[in-house]
């Protein structure tokens, strides 16, 4: 399980106070990993004059003075921050964000949720949704803090729901260098089905055998304890701190109830981005997350 570090955060800005409360976020990030911020913009064709109450970006001068001027901030400074302006305009803003943060070598795409729509707005049919998508670099979503107050980041716990699938263990090696570098422990959860909380696919059968699938689902309970203690096995022979956790709660309310567990700064979420939104991890479970979560959430694209 080797990966190499994380050391390049790309941070797509719009010009809105809103997406550079991502910065917060960032700068904490980038002092604690020792990383390089590229600042980026890129040109939007036809785009409207305002954004998020502030003025969109349309222009290649205001553009680039626009991150010149953050990128020389006291927020970011000692920080290696460069700036890229794409100055062509494109129709497809998200596309463009992938493709660079595939071009420029990128590590790290931090985004801002763009608070009032909420989470489960961006993830369906935003650009963040869109930049996962697209491409193969793990996306960052951080929700903007009320009234823009400072924040700390401390990064020391992150939880990473597991499900038994060997296609959402490839936030694993992404969780342990991150963690890593970080000074982090990772804890991993599954969530054990319960009765009540089954999907509704099985749920006429349950009813026909409800004692059956109680029995059933108290077996299971071993065995997840034992996928979980080999996972921890392999991330601990690079060094990481790895704790586990199993609840027999429905998905999302047992990710909320490790957040609060485990005093979680991060999750970590595996996710089916290019087949859509519909596919995230777990059906619904990734936007019924985020919505009630306040901590930043790290998505990473599956590869097939």
């Amino acid at each position: 399980m080797v990966r190499s570090p994380i050391k390049n955060l790309l941070v797509p800005l719009d010009g809105s106070s809103l997406a550079e409360s991502v910065l917060q976020l960032v700068a904490q990030l980038a002092r604690k990993i020792t990383a390089t911020v590229t600042l980026i913009h890129v040109i939007e064709k036809d785009a409207p004059e305002t954004i998020h109450g502030d003025i969109h970006l349309t222009r290649a001068d205001q553009a680039e003075k626009y991150l010149k001027s953050l990128s020389t901030s006291d927020l970011l400074s000692g920080i290696d921050v460069r700036c890229h302006l794409h100055e062509a305009g494109v129709r497809d803003v998200s596309q463009s964000i992938s493709d660079h943060a595939e071009e420029l070598n990128q590590d790290l795409v931090i985004m801002c949720t763009h608070g009032s729509t909420g989470l489960r707005g961006i993830l369906f049919g935003s650009i963040a949704q869109q930049v996962i998508s697209f491409g193969s670099t793990p996306v960052m979503l951080v929700k903007p803090p009320r009234k823009f107050t400072p924040q700390i980041y401390s990064f020391e716990n992150f939880l990473v729901p597991l499900d038994g699938n060997p296609d959402h263990e490839q936030s694993l090696s992404y969780a342990a260098v991150l963690a890593g570098q970080c000074g982090a422990t990772v804890h991993l959860l599954i969530a054990i089905p319960q009765f009540g909380t089954m999907s509704g696919e099985v749920t006429p059968a349950n009813r026909l055998l409800p004692g059956t699938t109680s029995r059933m689902m108290d077996m299971i309970v071993p065995d997840a304890e034992e996928y979980l203690k080999q996972l921890k096995g392999k991330i601990e022979s690079d060094g990481t701190r790895v704790s586990t956790l199993t609840s027999r709660r429905e998905p999302s309310a047992a990710i909320n109830e490790g957040v609060k567990r485990v005093k979680a700064d991060l999750v970590i979420l595996a996710t089916h981005g290019k087949k859509g939104a519909g596919a995230f991890w777990n059906g619904s479970i990734t936007p019924k997350v985020s919505k009630s979560s306040k901590i930043p959430l790290l998505l990473v694209p599956v590869k097939e």
